[in-house]
């Protein structure tokens, strides 16, 4: 958890999916499980994956592994292509992790323990401690941001459908009523969600949790545990608009790379110019071992009566909130991913200002402000992006 140095004024609160966050090295492809092999002998460019899960399209890439690991000795062992096999066999493996994470934590799913505790009628419910500790995260972040996130949002998230749309992103639905999302504002108050022991109790019956807010983050932050478990020393995990990036290309798996080949070095991480409707990059940086989030207004919206209403939510009305901020790009250490994911929604709804002044009051962590006339603002120098 990151320390605020200064207190951070309120304002009103948010609700968030993704923002777009590109890999300029990895191109994300659509699909349930496909794969794609990436392998030349002139350089190490990774062996990827990818999956649908957590509402959006999900990438790891292995780059490197540990020779002296028990997964580097299995792999000195065999062939270029059952080498291949064994290391998609992680990823695969690394993906059901993904899988097991979401059916605890989506809101969405009947039978997760999220579901459970929002139908608990505001009787204790027993969870897993993985539920537990999200949903701590989520509180320490509306005790941090004074309210600004709140994990209890879910029962006004709930009424807005940004998949029911059409090529145009025009809404085929309804927008939610006024007085309904006014109602349900209503029950919108994360000092009523009670922990204890094993058990979580929501003390006002009518709340509903949505933790959409930080479980992509901490998942991420999972995966890469259970990569680094495997003896894996440099990879990209891409979760939609959260990536992580492990170690850096110069660790390669159990070979050098010709000098000059594209396989060593830092990684190169773009990020996306919420203004461009060709998916442009707004610029990239170098990093190795990072955390790297982006919430943003331009991805996932719907349009109504030519009025666009995008996912991330004012508490005080149940309406998208008002900000002159399209998109935040948070950067923070490896393992951070779930601080980071909070901050990333936390900061777009703050705007600009008070964003920037809540991440320069903070150790550890940069971020890139994008507001709607394009203007790009860095948190500090220490955050090299070419433009």
């Amino acid at each position: 958890m990151f320390e605020f140095k200064k207190e951070l004024g309120s304002s009103a609160i948010k609700w968030m999916v993704t923002g777009l966050l590109m890999l300029s090295l990895i191109i994300p492809q659509l699909g349930c499980m496909s794969s794609d092999e990436i392998w030349e002998e002139d350089g190490n460019l990774g062996i990827e994956k990818t999956g649908f899960y957590l509402d959006t399209v999900c990438k790891i890439t292995i780059y490197g592994v540990n020779p002296k690991s028990d997964l580097g000795e299995e792999l000195a062992k065999l062939d270029d292509s059952d080498r291949k096999q064994r290391v998609q066999q992680v990823i695969t493996d690394a993906f059901l992790e993904c899988d097991r994470y979401e059916k605890m934590l989506s809101k969405t799913i009947s039978s997760s323990e999220i579901s459970k505790i929002n139908n608990g009628a505001g009787q204790p419910v027993a969870v897993s401690d993985v539920s537990r500790q999200v949903i701590k995260k989520g509180i320490e972040y509306g005790e941090l941001s004074q309210g600004v996130f709140d994990i209890t949002i879910g029962k006004a998230s709930s009424m807005w459908d940004f998949h029911d749309i059409d090529e145009n992103h025009e809404a085929e639905g309804e927008i939610p009523d006024e007085e309904a999302l006014a109602e349900a504002i209503r029950h919108v108050d994360y000092k009523k969600v009670k922990i204890s022991g094993e058990q979580v109790e929501l003390t006002d019956p009518e709340m509903e949790m949505d933790l959409g807010g930080i479980a992509k983050g901490y998942i991420a932050d999972r995966l890469t545990e259970y990569l680094e478990e495997q003896g894996v020393i440099s990879a990209v995990i891409s979760l939609g608009g959260n990536i992580v990036v492990l170690g850096s290309r110069t660790e390669s798996l159990l070979y050098d790379p010709p000098e000059g080949s594209g396989g060593d070095g830092d990684f190169r991480i773009g990020i996306a110019d919420p203004h461009s409707e060709t998916g442009g990059l707004l610029g990239t940086f170098s990093c190795t071992d990072k955390a790297i989030v982006t919430s943003g207004t331009y991805e996932r919206y719907v349009m109504k009566d030519g009025v666009k209403y995008h996912h991330i939510l004012d508490v005080e009305t149940g309406y998208p909130v008002e900000t002159d901020v399209d998109s935040v790009t948070i950067i923070a250490e490896k393992g951070s991913s779930c601080d980071a994911d909070g901050l990333s929604t936390i900061c777009l709804t703050l705007g600009m200002e008070k964003g920037l002044d809540l991440i320069r009051s903070m150790d550890g962590v940069e971020a890139v402000f994008v507001d709607k006339e394009g203007n790009i603002e860095i948190s500090s120098h220490k955050l090299e992006l070419e433009l």
